[in-house]
């Protein structure tokens, strides 16, 4: 992926604040033109920058507010197999290979616990799939963002992919 450039963040992080906000406001709101906004949303949304909507969709409006993450320990050969028959589940809305003791950590969510019971038995019927550990979710303690990211990034320079300043290096926290 592309790296962005402060012109790009700026816009992303206007986007973010004011997600209906048309290219003509963005701009306005920019000291940019129209085009050059315009440009680079179409540019952004193509290299893959900008998620796709359906990511905006909260599964607890669609009645899946149970949401827990399993870890799937599974045989390394039949992995290709195994993610085509996960991706047929469609209470597993993310799924990642990881280092550590298991393979893949899913995101799963389900309307209760029979449900998240059912999925579970899915997932362990999957040939290959030796065992699934899974964790509840009590409370989501720090929502999905980026803005925080775009805000580090604009801070120390879009080339630059630490902070000069902060609670590491020994200077003071921003307040």
């Amino acid at each position: 992926m592309q790296q962005l450039d402060a012109t790009d963040l700026r816009i992303l992080s206007a986007l973010c604040q004011r997600p209906k906000a048309s290219a003509v406001a963005l701009a306005t709101d920019l000291g940019l033109s129209r085009n050059t906004v315009q440009a680079r949303l179409v540019r952004l949304e193509s290299s893959g920058a900008l998620l796709p909507f359906e990511q905006r969709v909260n599964p607890a409006a669609l009645g899946f507010g149970l949401v827990s993450f399993v870890h799937i320990h599974l045989q390394q050969r039949l992995l290709g197999q195994i993610v085509e028959q996960l991706k047929a589940i469609p209470e597993i809305i993310e799924a990642h290979g990881v280092t550590g003791s298991a393979d893949i950590l899913a995101r799963v969510v389900a309307g209760g616990a029979e449900e998240l019971f059912r999925v579970n038995g899915q997932i362990l019927a999957i040939e290959g799939v030796e065992r699934a550990d899974t964790s509840l979710s009590m409370a989501e303690l720090i929502p999905h963002r980026t803005t925080s990211l775009m805000d580090l990034r604009l801070a120390s320079g879009p080339g630059n992919g630490s902070r000069a300043t902060g609670p590491a290096s020994g200077s003071p926290a921003a307040g």
